[in-house]
């Protein structure tokens, strides 16, 4: 009984790490991925770096071609931001 009462401020950690740390980052990558999956054509990204554009080309490589007033870049989808690309799209919706 006395080495359960040990272990169990340990186990316990180990419990609220799972929940508060690792568990939300498995599920923020999914949601990432996910996103990164349903990018088409078109569509107006922004990148992590700062970068607006829109989406012209989509590659099986994992890369795009970017649309912005600088010219046309190529970048990989995992680099467009989800959160910024999110806020733009609402912007842009609650201005039609």
């Amino acid at each position: 009984m006395d080495q359960i009462q040990g272990f169990l401020p340990i186990i316990l950690l180990f419990v609220v790490m799972y929940l508060f740390l690792i568990r939300p980052q498995m599920k923020k990558s999914k949601q990432e991925k996910q996103f990164a999956a349903q990018l088409a054509k078109g569509d107006k990204v922004i990148t992590m770096g700062g970068m607006h554009g829109k989406i012209l080309e989509l590659y099986d490589d994992g890369t795009c071609l970017i649309e912005t007033l600088a010219g046309r870049i190529k970048f990989e989808r995992s680099a467009i931001s989800m959160e910024k690309t999110a806020k733009l799209n609402v912007v842009v919706k609650e201005k039609k």
